[in-house]
């Protein structure tokens, strides 16, 4: 709007005030939907999608032992259906509308598109950080799929030891009382979060902290599984978890760079941070794996990747190339330290090291993203920018999704303990939940 003035002379000799013309500037400044960004917004979700069944589910699939096989890939494929339903139900209303005025609506959204009400394929969604318009049905289908990975990621920390039942009721209050309320604060532009001003690009703390959390709570009060510690409880397919690790990979770039929710430069730059940070956190893990063992493992470098993944996500559009390779290093050397060092030490039996990978990765980035988001560093970060001030900042939204978090998940666990029970019996964690819970094997030999 700075050629303004330039239009005042002509303005003048046509006998018409700028006044005059506002109302008609302002709807052609008003951003209209363009095929373009919706076509890659669908893609996004639907890479979104592929990360999480398929992908997700065979790499904690491959990661467990045999007898258990179909009961995560069950775990991952039902958490992803129920919340797809529970979300178009009130999630998206109570993530993405407005709670009104006070503390309450800076915590939690209403209830005005409950059953998607009012959305037509008309609609346009307000994306609250960019203006950037596109269908109000892609915009929900594009944060359903968040919503659906972030629980699915819970279940791998109690593998092969909790009832189906227990996951299925714990999912729907976890995703009710502690997805949402923080969904909403980080995202929404009238959440507590977002008006602090904490960055969180995909989902650093709405996904990953989240999830990684629940992960260890749930790991705590639902037990050691039997043999912990002294019987081999080794990835019955590692060639699995690489397939399965690879297709989190490509639709993690759905995940990133749909982010920016337009098919723009800062899309590519979202991606291209997809590629160099996972890339740079299998190399620093598999770097320190094999200072430590003498050998570098497949292993050892696809959860590296995953790791790397997790730290780049708040950060996936906001850091410039050489912050992301700084970040994925950081990331990929911690958390081979936090799956073994940390998890040896304080003894709880985290399966698929969930917290390890997602808790500790997801602070990394979070925290990380105040200093790799800076313009003085080849950041993208707007305004005044100050790396101290964002930095504290970003401990804050760390802070309070772990608080919020951990507490949630206390209580909620709880509850489903006292109307289902968290765990299977010992005889039927012994035979595996392939045939306890769903009567069919993974593999007939």
């Amino acid at each position: 709007m700075k050629s303004r003035p330039l239009l005042l002379p002509a303005l003048g000799a046509l006998g018409l005030s700028l006044a005059a013309l506002e109302p008609a500037l302002a709807q052609d400044a008003a951003p209209t939907v363009d095929k373009g960004d919706t076509a890659w917004m669908l893609v996004s979700a639907l890479l979104v999608i592929l990360m999480t069944i398929p992908g997700l589910a065979l790499f904690y699939g491959g990661l467990v032992r045999t007898k258990n096989m179909l009961s995560v890939l069950m775990q991952v494929f039902a958490v992803f259906s129920l919340v797809s339903i529970l979300w178009v139900f009130y999630g998206y209303s109570l993530a993405f509308t407005s709670g009104g005025e006070g503390t309450l609506g800076a915590i939690i959204g209403g209830f005005s598109k409950v059953f998607l009400a009012g959305v037509t394929t008309d609609s346009t969604a307000d994306t609250f950080t960019k203006g950037v318009a596109i269908p109000e049905f892609t915009f929900i289908a594009f944060q359903l799929t968040f919503a659906c990975i972030t629980p699915a990621l819970i279940v791998g920390a109690f593998a092969e030891r909790i009832k189906f039942s227990a996951v299925m009721l714990f999912t729907a209050l976890w995703f009710t009382f502690v997805y949402l309320p923080i969904a909403h604060m980080v995202w929404f532009s009238e959440g507590y979060l977002f008006g602090l001003g904490a960055l969180d690009f995909a989902g650093g703390t709405v996904v990953h902290i989240n999830s990684g959390v629940a992960g260890l709570v749930g790991a705590l009060l639902v037990g050691k599984r039997i043999g912990y510690g002294r019987d081999l409880m080794a990835p019955h397919s590692l060639t699995l978890t690489f397939v399965g690790a690879c297709l989190l990979w490509v639709g993690w770039f759905g995940f990133n760079a749909g982010s920016n929710l337009e098919a723009t430069g800062g899309a590519a730059l979202a991606l291209l941070n997809t590629i160099l940070a996972p890339a740079a956190a299998g190399l620093a893990w598999m770097g320190v794996e094999a200072l430590g063992k003498g050998k570098a493992s497949l292993l050892g470098i696809a959860s590296g990747a995953v790791a790397g993944l997790v730290a780049i996500t708040p950060a996936a559009g906001l850091s410039g190339p050489m912050g992301s390779i700084v970040l994925g290093l950081v990331a990929g050397a911690a958390c081979y330290f936090a799956v073994t060092s940390l998890k040896n030490a304080l003894g709880y039996d985290d399966a698929l090291d969930v917290f390890g990978i997602h808790g500790i990765g997801g602070i990394i980035g979070a925290i990380g993203t105040g200093i790799v988001a800076a313009p003085s560093l080849g950041g993208y970060g707007v305004g005044e920018y100050s790396i101290g001030g964002q930095v504290w900042t970003q401990i804050i939204a760390v802070v309070i999704t772990l608080v919020w978090t951990g507490i949630g998940s206390v209580v909620l666990y709880k509850i489903v303990d006292l109307i289902t029970g968290l765990r299977v019996t010992q005889d039927e964690e012994r035979e595996g939940l392939d045939l306890a819970d769903h009567g069919e094997r993974a593999y007939n030999y």
